[in-house]
């Protein structure tokens, strides 16, 4: 009983939205591939699909089948690509894609490590903070910051970052240090234009986790300009370690709210798609990430 091509044409079905579209892909034709989908459905007693004449629709059993069956193949995937691959070296053009904080102040830096260990990858890196929809984009892996949600993707932890709360020395001269969360009313903070969640600072009390709203006259769409309007002394600003930790010990930042700021750690991921072989230069950009930075160094160098 071919359980996996069940499973494996039921799966392209749904991630290409129709049979005739996931039979191209499989080499088979819209009957057989259908053949497939009806015998799984047969097999676990369960209608998958709604199927129409303009598009297939998951049925809440076909959901929670598909929320299984997708990582179980990509993992099938990575597991026959690292055998076979096993012996090729990585080379060719990799396109690499990562959100401004990290990218400039840790993936940049260690470019030249990677190319020392594989000088036969060629790098094509996009630094922006606009998000990707999709991976359909030509980028081969992407660096995201937070919680995932694409059914579509694979991903590798590479670390957790910490949120800290910090102002400039002369900002704090002139407005005086907050000393506890209710102060942070009377000063400036600074936010990111693009993600209003994080002006609500969660704070550790004894009645437990208290979310304060902040406020303040200037925002960007970037950390990096948050963090150099925060060193100019406009306001108060919480960001991740990452991008703040140089600032903090060179002396340019000092972290305030130490003993209320609720620890938030925060995923950073290296993802890329499913249903698409690991290759060599991607593992290797992977593993490699995994290795630099998967200990957070600037925290632990930088007494954070």
């Amino acid at each position: 009983m071919d359980r996996i091509g069940e499973m494996t044409a039921f799966v392209r079905a749904v991630e290409t939205g129709g049979f005739s579209a996931a039979a191209r892909d499989l080499g088979l034709t819209p009957s057989a591939l259908s053949k497939l989908v009806t015998r799984l459905e047969d097999r676990l007693g369960a209608r998958l699909l709604q199927r129409t004449t303009r598009r297939l629709q998951l049925t809440a059993e076909g959901e929670a089948f598909y929320a299984r069956a997708r990582p179980i193949l990509a993992a099938m995937d990575e597991a026959e690509a690292e055998v076979t691959q096993a012996g090729s070296s990585p080379r060719g053009l990799l396109r690499l894609h990562c959100g401004s904080a990290f990218g400039m102040h840790q993936l940049t830096p260690a470019i030249p490590r990677f190319q020392e260990l594989h000088p036969e990858v060629d790098l094509d890196i996009t630094i922006s903070d606009q998000p990707l929809g999709t991976m359909e984009e030509g980028i081969d892996l992407a660096i995201r910051i937070g919680p995932l949600d694409e059914s579509s993707m694979v991903a590798r932890r590479i670390c957790n970052l910490e949120r800290i709360i910090c102002a400039a020395p002369g900002y704090l001269e002139r407005r005086g240090t907050p000393r506890t969360p209710d102060d942070l009313q009377r000063h400036n903070c600074l936010s990111i234009t693009s993600l209003p969640a994080l002006r609500r600072w969660p704070f550790d009390t004894d009645d437990g986790i208290r979310v304060v709203h902040v406020s303040g006259n200037v925002s960007a769409n970037n950390a990096e300009t948050v963090l150099q309007m925060a060193v100019a002394g406009v306001g108060i600003t919480r960001l991740t370690d990452v991008v703040v930790g140089e600032a903090i010990r060179s002396g340019k930042l000092i972290p305030i709210l130490t003993d209320w700021n609720h620890v938030e750690p925060v995923p950073l991921f290296a993802t890329y798609p499913s249903g698409r072989n690991l290759s060599p230069k991607v593992r290797a950009m992977v593993d490699f990430l995994v290795a630099e930075f998967g200990s957070a160094p600037w925290r632990r160098a930088r007494g954070i």
